[in-house]
């Protein structure tokens, strides 16, 4: 079923349709996730409640598909963070399959794979407005589409809008980013409250971002 727009009645039919096929209702949050912060953890968890989702997976990338100058750090030091960010949070767990297969993380051949693992799931693939507007772009996103359901959550300084499949979930807006965090580290601010304490207590212990 193809939703574009988030509503009482498309959550019903959404409800309706997962007691039907008597599937696991799953949703994957991609990300860097370096660090990641309390935005990352807000739109995860909003989207599992409002949607009605068993859980959401947060899935660390090994080498983002897009060109980007960010310097990542070694995928071990992301992956404890992740960790410490998620545990004891109901319904919210880790997916490491792009950290084990290695690679360029294309989410075509990931989600293939674990559709292929996992054929009594659904899943919902969330993406930020930003990345939204770059859908077009995606590799073979037009067979990516028919095999997962996109979320899309609105970003500050974006507006929203496609021709693709996106059931759109509103989410309290929070300006963060890992840019900033990293900025914040590298001039000597402590980046309090806008991660969990036990991810900016692991940053400091280990030196990153210096």
């Amino acid at each position: 079923m193809a939703l574009e727009l988030l509503t009482p009645f498309t959550k019903v039919e959404l409800e309706i349709e997962k007691k039907d096929r008597n599937k696991k209702q799953i949703g994957i949050l991609g990300g860097n996730f370096n660090p990641v912060h309390n935005a990352h953890l807000v739109v995860a968890d909003q989207v599992r409640q409002q949607l009605g989702l068993d859980k959401v997976l947060l899935m660390p990338e090994y080498i983002p598909p897009h060109i980007d100058d960010k310097e990542t750090i070694d995928e071990n030091y992301r992956l404890k963070m992740l960790h410490l960010a998620i545990q004891d949070v109901e319904g919210l767990e880790l997916e490491t399959i792009e950290l084990e297969r290695k690679g360029i993380s294309y989410t075509y051949d990931t989600m293939k794979l674990l559709i292929d693992k996992n054929p009594d799931v659904d899943y919902y693939f969330i993406i930020g407005a930003d990345m939204v507007d770059y859908l077009p772009k995606w590799y073979r996103i037009d067979e990516l589409v028919e095999m997962v359901q996109f979320v899309g959550v609105q970003r500050p300084k974006y507006k929203a809008g496609t021709s693709y499949p996106v059931i759109w979930v509103d989410v309290p807006l929070m300006d963060i980013s890992s840019s900033m965090i990293r900025h914040f580290i590298k001039k000597n601010r402590q980046p309090n409250y806008l991660l969990p304490k036990s991810v900016l207590d692991y940053i400091n212990k280990e030196g990153l971002y210096k």
